[in-house]
C-alpha cells in the first residue's frame, strides 16, 4: 500500500475539470464519507489532508459555485443539506457564533458524529464551551471536540513537523473512537481527554501564551534589571562622581557582559533549589505523603524553563566575551597601558598570578557552558524520549550539579582575591560576584548536607514509603482490634 502522506495535497486539474466527483478508487468501500461544513482556510486545508489520506470528502457551502475552485478536484462541493445527508462524520468548521444557522440540518444530522473544531476569541474559564453549546443545539448527534489545536498550515504540510497530537473528548466513546481512527490515518496522534466536559480546557489550549514560561522569564528580567542597575552604579556612576571620568561607554557591552553571567548563575541555582526545599521538607515532616505548598509545586514544574533561561544568558555571555577585544575602548586601554609601562621603564609586564587566574577562569567557564549545553539538548522532547528515566535523571541531576559547580568555580576564579581589596567596594557596595555566589553556595552546601549518610538513608526510607509518625504493631486478636493489626500514631 503506498504511503498516504506522500500523496500531493493539490491535484492538477484536467482541462474539462468543471465536474466534481468522489474518487472511490482512493478509499476503501467501508470508509466513511467525511463531510465538512464551512469553506474557510481551515476547511480547505482539512479537505486537502483528508483527500490525501484517502477519504471521500464532501464540503457543504451556502454558495457552492463560488467555493468550488478553492478545493481539490477529488472533493465534492455541494450544499450543506447534501453534506448532512451524505456524510457519516461531519466536521463543523464554522465560527461558533454561526452554529445556530445550522439548526435546519438537525434532522439530517441526527445520529451522526459532529466534530467541533472551533476556538474562542479569549480564554473562557466559566463555560459553557463551544462544543457543549453545539451539543445542546444537536442533542440527537454525537459531538466530538478536536482538531482545534492544529493550524491550517499544519494540516497542509502534514504532521511531519510541529506537534502531532490531537486532543479529543466526547460523551460518546463510539464517536470518539471513529475520530481517533481518522486521526491516525491522517498521521496524527490522538489524545483522549475524556468526556465532553473537558472541551473547555481543550478550547483554551491554543489561547495560552507560554503559561509555564511566565514566571521564569519575569524572574530573568527582574534579575537582569537588578544586576544591571547594581553594576551601573558601581562601574559607571562611581568613576563619574568620584573622579569625573566618563564611563558611559561601558553600558552597551561591558556592563551587560558582567550582568549576564550573574543572572545565568542565579537562575541555574534556582533550578536545583526547589528540589532541596522538597527534600528538607520531607525530612522535617517525616513522610512523602503530605502535599508540597502550591508555590513549591509550581516551582518544581518550571525547573526546565529556569534552566533554559540560564543557558540563554550563559550563551550570550560567551558571545559578548568573545567580542570584548573587538571594541575600540579595549584597544585604547591596551595602548595606554603599554605606553604607561614604557614611560615607567618596565620591560616585562608578565604577571604569573594574573595569567594563571585567567587561564583557569576561561577553562572552567568553557566546561560550565558545555555542561549547560548538554542539559539544554537533553531537555528537548525529541532527545528525552530516546533515553530512559535513569539516564535522564543522571543528565539533569548529576551533570546539572556538575554544571552548577563549574559555574560557581568560574565565578570564584573571577573573584580570586578581589573580594578582599578595599578599592573594590565602591560606594561601600560589595563586588557583584560576592552577591551572586550566595545562592549557588547555599544550594551546593545543601546538596552536600543530603549526602551525609544518616540524612541520605532517612530520605531514602521516606521516599520508599516510610513515615515517622505511623507504624504497624502486630497484636493478638481482641475485641477492639481488627484482625490483629492496629494503627498506632507516635505523637
Amino acid at each position: 500500500m503506498p504511503d498516504e502522506m506522500s500523496r500531493p495535497l493539490i491535484q492538477e486539474r484536467s482541462d474539462g475539470g468543471g465536474s466534481r466527483r468522489l474518487e472511490a478508487s482512493m478509499s476503501e468501500p467501508s470508509d466513511p464519507v467525511i463531510g465538512i461544513l464551512g469553506t474557510g482556510d481551515f476547511s480547505r486545508s482539512l479537505a486537502r489532508r483528508l483527500v490525501a489520506s484517502g477519504y471521500q470528502v464532501v464540503v457543504g457551502s451556502r454558495t457552492p459555485t463560488r467555493s468550488v475552485a478553492l478545493f481539490p478536484e477529488e472533493a465534492e462541493v455541494t450544499s450543506q443539506m447534501e453534506v448532512a445527508s451524505q456524510a457519516d462524520l461531519v466536521f463543523v468548521a464554522v465560527f461558533p457564533e454561526h452554529h445556530s444557522t445550522l439548526v435546519g440540518l438537525k434532522p439530517a444530522l441526527a445520529g451522526k458524529t459532529l466534530v467541533d473544531v472551533s476556538n474562542g476569541l479569549r480564554i473562557n474559564q466559566d463555560g459553557p464551551s463551544n462544543a457543549e453549546q453545539l451539543a445542546d443545539l444537536f442533542p440527537e448527534s454525537c459531538v466530538v471536540k478536536g482538531f482545534n489545536t492544529l493550524s491550517a498550515w499544519t494540516l497542509q504540510v502534514g504532521p511531519r513537523d510541529g506537534n502531532r497530537q490531537v486532543f479529543l473528548c466526547s460523551d460518546s466513546s463510539k464517536a470518539k473512537k471513529s475520530v481517533m481512527q481518522l486521526c491516525r490515518r491522517m498521521g496524527f496522534i490522538p489524545v483522549d481527554m475524556g468526556l465532553l466536559s473537558s472541551s473547555l480546557e481543550i478550547e483554551n489550549l491554543p489561547l495560552y501564551l507560554f503559561p509555564s514560561w511566565r514566571v521564569p522569564v519575569l524572574c530573568t528580567l527582574f534579575l537582569f534589571i537588578f544586576f544591571y542597575s547594581y553594576n551601573f552604579v558601581r562601574d559607571v556612576l562611581h568613576p563619574v562622581i568620584t573622579g569625573g571620568k566618563k564611563a558611559f561607554y561601558k553600558m552597551p557591552i561591558e556592563t551587560v557582559n558582567v550582568t549576564l553571567p550573574s543572572v545565568a548563575l542565579v537562575m541555574l541555582a534556582l533550578v536545583y533549589l526547589p528540589g532541596l526545599c522538597a527534600a528538607f521538607l520531607q525530612l522535617r515532616l517525616g513522610t512523602k505523603y503530605n502535599r508540597f505548598p502550591a508555590w513549591l509545586d509550581r516551582w518544581l514544574t518550571r525547573r526546565k524553563q529556569f534552566g533554559l533561561c540560564s543557558f540563554l544568558c550563559a550563551a550570550l555571555h560567551a558571545i559578548y566575551s568573545l567580542c570584548l577585544p573587538m571594541r575600540k575602548s579595549a584597544r585604547y586601554k591596551v595602548i595606554n597601558e603599554a605606553l604607561k609601562k614604557f614611560k615607567d621603564g618596565v620591560q616585562d609586564v608578565w604577571v604569573d598570578e594574573d595569567v594563571w587566574r585567567m587561564e583557569l577562569y576561561v577553562s572552567v567557564g568553557i566546561m560550565a557552558l558545555g555542561l549547560l549545553s548538554l542539559l539544554a539538548v537533553a531537555s528537548l522532547p525529541s532527545v528525552s524520549n530516546t533515553i530512559n528515566w535513569r539516564e535522564f535523571s543522571f543528565v539533569q541531576s548529576t551533570l546539572g550539579y556538575c554544571a552548577l559547580c563549574m559555574a560557581t568555580l568560574h565565578t570564584l576564579l573571577f573573584g580570586w582575591g578581589r573580594a578582599f581589596e578595599a578599592s573594590r567596594y565602591r560606594f561601600y557596595l560589595p563586588p557583584t560576584f560576592t552577591l551572586v555566589l550566595i545562592l549557588p553556595m547555599t544550594v551546593l552546601l545543601g546538596r552536600l548536607a543530603l549526602f551525609v549518610p544518616c540524612v541520605a538513608l532517612r530520605l531514602r526510607q521516606i521516599r520508599r514509603g516510610w513515615e515517622r509518625n505511623r507504624n504497624i504493631r502486630f497484636t493478638l486478636p481482641e475485641n477492639d482490634c481488627r484482625n490483629g493489626l492496629e494503627d498506632v500514631s507516635n505523637v
